[in-house]
């Protein structure tokens, strides 16, 4: 991304749920879990394009749901999913993390992701939940929390660090922007991806 970018630019950015073909203003449980799911493929220290791949894998195979994941078992998310993906490493390990959250998803919150949020008290029990899925971090808790900010009222992760430092080395003020509105997600979207293109 250009150096010259614009608040008025940054607006339209496309955001990561949009990105997978993923409507999160849907409210839907469907779209719900399609994002979790992605998120927690995003939340890995692996390259874009492999997150998005192995989630299209995910999605060509028609495997969106907690059930149909956890019914297909670990050998076809290894050596089918995650192989088409492009995963080279960690395929296993990535597969075992996402059987885990699909099991503990349905043992605790009937299989719903929307009832993680209705089950929380307040935006730091939800990510407190969202944090005690196996091997969910901060980095894929606020990966999917961020985007839902307009649609759950306690989701509303602090932005990253590198969203401000993003922002203020484009010279462009996001003070005036609503957290919880779509145009701030835009934004953040627009800078994080404007900071992985000056590296």
């Amino acid at each position: 991304m250009s150096q010259t970018l614009n608040l008025r630019q940054l607006k339209r950015s496309r955001l990561y749920s949009e990105q997978l073909g993923i409507r999160l203003c849907d409210r839907s449980e469907a779209e719900n879990f399609k994002w979790f799911l992605a998120s927690i493929l995003f939340g890995t220290k692996i390259s874009e394009t492999i997150a998005t791949n192995t989630y299209a894998a995910f999605k060509r195979h028609r495997l969106l749901t907690p059930r149909k994941i956890i019914n297909t078992g670990r050998d076809c998310l290894v050596h089918t999913i995650m192989h088409e993906g492009g995963y080279v490493r960690y395929d296993g390990r990535k597969s075992e993390q996402v059987l885990r959250n699909c099991t503990e998803l349905l043992r605790h919150y009937k299989g719903r992701v929307g009832d993680v949020h209705t089950a929380s008290l307040d935006k730091h029990d939800l990510e407190q939940r969202l944090l005690a899925f196996y091997g969910i971090g901060p980095v894929t808790t606020n990966i999917f929390l961020r985007e839902l900010r307009p649609y759950w009222c306690k989701a509303d992760p602090e932005p990253l660090t590198v969203i401000f430092k993003t922002a203020e080395r484009l010279g462009v003020d996001i003070s005036g922007l609503r957290r919880n509105s779509v145009g701030f997600n835009r934004v953040e979207a627009g800078l994080i991806r404007a900071r992985e293109s000056a590296h």
